[in-house]
């Protein structure tokens, strides 16, 4: 079961992420994408590691910045090792795992179709995997366009890659101002 959390920046998505998979398992992966390039960044980094500690279920963290379906693929195969109704998968997150990907193949000719490739085989794994996952990502499309081509692209390929998620997902959450509200229970539908 795959379920996708999004929402803005700081507006309480990884918080309620690693609650709603407390509820889901008794113990976790905690698969983190992020890079500390910067001071700033580890001390982001260092405050989710605290509050994951302080809520006081057992996780093992994983850094994957690029290899997140290999990583899925291979806790697959092993599932013999564990129950997959006590583990549950968090990915956080999904836009930085993204944004990793878009830097590596920047220069190159087909980046756009590169990044789609990495995107189109994540849901593949995704689809296949037999234990529940929890993804994280941002909603970066509410604002201005961004003046350089690099920012366009993060925000197209962002934009196209939570819907690919979201068809996926048995669960949407949109979270805003540290309130979740789960979207698929309430999206429209066209009759016939």
């Amino acid at each position: 079961m795959v379920v996708l959390v999004t929402g803005g920046a700081r507006s309480g998505k990884s918080s309620f992420a690693e609650k709603y998979a407390a509820k889901l398992g008794s113990e976790g992966i905690y698969v983190a994408t992020a890079q500390a390039y910067d001071e700033e960044m580890q001390h982001r980094i260092a405050l989710h590691a605290k509050r994951r500690n302080e809520a006081g279920f057992p996780w093992l963290t994983v850094e994957k910045p690029f290899e997140l379906a290999e990583l899925l693929q291979q806790i697959n195969k092993e599932s013999n090792l564990f129950r997959f109704e006590k583990r549950v998968i968090l990915v956080d997150c999904m836009t930085l795992w993204l944004s990793n990907w878009l830097l590596r193949f920047e220069h190159e000719e087909q980046c756009e179709e590169a990044v789609m490739q990495k995107i189109e085989r994540m849901c593949e794994v995704l689809r296949d995997y037999q234990g529940p996952v929890v993804l994280v990502t941002n909603e970066v499309g509410y604002g201005i366009v961004p003046e350089y081509k690099l920012g366009r692209r993060f925000r197209d390929l962002s934009g196209w890659m939570n819907q690919r998620l979201a068809s996926i997902s048995k669960e949407v959450f949109l979270v805003t101002a540290g309130i979740p509200i789960e979207l698929k229970k309430q999206a429209y539908r066209f009759e016939g």
